[in-house]
C-alpha cells in the first residue's frame, strides 16, 4: 500500500490571506475555534488600549458593523439580525416561543447548545431522530425543527432544502445553527425562520460574538432577555422597563462582549473580500486532499460529503501527540477531527498526514 501523501500542489491550496494570518502552529481546528486575523487582533488591542488610558470612544459602532457584515454573509436585511453572545442564548429564546405541548424535532448527536435549551424548557415534547431522517420525520404537531446545518462531531451537512419543505408542509418553523457553516459554506438564512451563529469559528471573530436571524414578522419571539440595548432608543431607556422595543431584530439583542465585537467586522470582511465561493472551494480542496491521504494510510474517515470537516474513527487519542508536534486538531468522541479553512495550505495537510503515518 502506498502510504505517501498526495503530491504537492505548487501555487495552489495556499493560505488565502497571508497578510492577515501568520500562525506559529498548524491550526486544523477551526471547528473548535478560528484564528484571529491581524486586523481583528489590532482592533481589539486598540480598543483595550483606549479603555486602559481612558480615551473616550463609542464602542457600539463595532456591534453595528459586525451585525451588518453578518447580514451580508447570511443574505438577509440587517434589520433581521440580532447581536448577542451565544447560540445557546438564542436557542433558549426560541424554545420559550414554542407553544405548550407542541413538538420540537432534533437530530441525534447534535451540538448541546442547539438542543439542550429545548430539553430544559419543559411543557413541550422533544423528539430526536437520525439526521438523515429529519425531513421525513416532520409530522402534524411538529412546531419546530432545530438542527445544525453542519454537524460539529463529524462534519455531515444537513439537507436543509428537504427539511424546510417538510416543515412548511406541516406549518412548522425551522431553527438552524450555522456556526459550523458560516464563513465557508454559502448561506441562505432567508429561507429559515431562525438562524443562529457564533463568530469565533469560521467567521474569525473573537469568542463572545453571536447572531440570530429572525423572520420579518419576528417569529412570535418575545424579547425576554432584552435590556436597555433592545429599546428603540437605548439611551432614553436606561432606567425602568423598556416601553418601546426596537421595531426589528435588535429587540432581541443580548449582552454583547464589546471587546470581542471590536474586529469582528474586519474578520468577516476577509471572507467577504475573498468571496465565500472561493473559500468554499479552497476548504473542500484541502479536506479532499486529507481524505485521499487518509485512505492511502489505511484509514476510513466518516462520510461527510462536501464538508470542510473530516473526522476519523479511532484516531482521537493522537490529538495530544499531534499538539506536542505543533498540529492542532480535536478529539471528538474518539474521532480525530480536522477542519480546513482559508488560512490553511496543502503543506498543513501533508504535515498532518505525515504525523499520522
Amino acid at each position: 500500500m502506498d502510504a505517501s501523501p498526495p503530491a504537492p500542489h505548487h501555487g495552489a491550496m495556499e493560505n488565502l490571506a497571508p497578510e492577515e494570518y501568520r500562525p506559529r502552529r498548524i491550526h486544523l481546528n477551526t471547528a473548535s475555534h478560528g484564528l484571529l486575523s491581524r486586523s481583528a487582533a489590532d482592533a481589539i488591542r486598540a480598543a483595550v488600549e483606549r479603555r486602559e488610558y481612558g480615551d473616550g470612544a463609542d464602542v457600539f459602532p463595532a456591534v453595528a458593523a459586525a451585525r451588518a457584515a453578518f447580514a451580508r454573509l447570511a443574505g438577509v436585511p440587517v434589520g433581521r439580525v440580532a447581536a448577542g453572545n451565544s447560540v445557546a442564548t438564542y436557542a433558549g429564546l426560541v424554545a420559550a416561543s414554542v407553544p405548550e405541548g407542541a413538538e420540537v424535532l432534533t437530530a441525534e448527536g447534535d451540538f448541546a447548545s442547539v438542543v439542550n435549551p429545548f430539553h430544559v424548557r419543559g411543557g413541550i415534547e422533544v423528539r430526536t431522530v437520525p439526521l438523515d431522517r429529519l425531513a421525513e420525520e416532520v409530522r402534524p404537531g411538529t412546531a419546530l425543527v432545530a438542527v445544525s446545518s453542519v454537524q460539529s462531531a463529524d462534519g455531515r451537512i444537513a439537507d436543509l432544502p428537504a427539511i424546510r419543505a417538510a416543515a412548511r408542509a406541516h406549518g412548522a418553523r425551522t431553527f438552524v445553527d450555522v456556526s459550523q457553516a458560516a464563513g465557508w459554506l454559502p448561506l441562505d438564512a432567508a429561507e429559515d425562520d431562525f438562524t443562529a451563529a457564533v463568530g469565533f469559528k469560521w467567521l474569525g471573530a473573537a469568542h463572545g460574538v453571536g447572531f440570530l436571524v429572525v423572520p420579518e414578522d419576528l417569529g412570535g419571539l418575545r424579547p425576554l432577555l432584552g435590556g436597555w440595548l433592545s429599546a428603540a432608543d437605548p439611551w432614553t431607556s436606561t432606567y425602568g422597563p423598556v416601553r418601546e422595543p426596537a421595531p426589528d431584530a435588535r429587540r432581541f439583542d443580548t449582552a454583547q462582549p464589546l471587546f470581542s465585537y471590536e474586529g469582528a467586522a474586519e474578520a468577516m470582511g476577509i471572507v467577504e473580500r475573498l468571496g465565500v465561493a472561493t473559500v468554499h472551494a479552497h476548504d473542500l480542496a484541502l479536506a479532499g486532499r486529507f481524505t485521499t491521504g487518509l485512505r492511502a494510510l489505511g484509514h476510513a474517515p466518516l462520510p461527510a460529503p462536501g464538508s470542510a470537516i473530516v473526522s476519523v474513527p479511532g484516531l482521537g487519542g493522537r490529538q495530544a501527540d499531534l499538539a506536542r508536534a505543533g498540529i492542532e486538531v480535536s478529539d471528538r468522541a474518539g474521532n480525530l477531527r480536522a477542519s480546513f479553512h482559508l488560512y490553511n495550505s496543502a503543506a498543513d495537510v501533508d504535515a498532518l498526514l505525515a504525523a499520522l503515518g
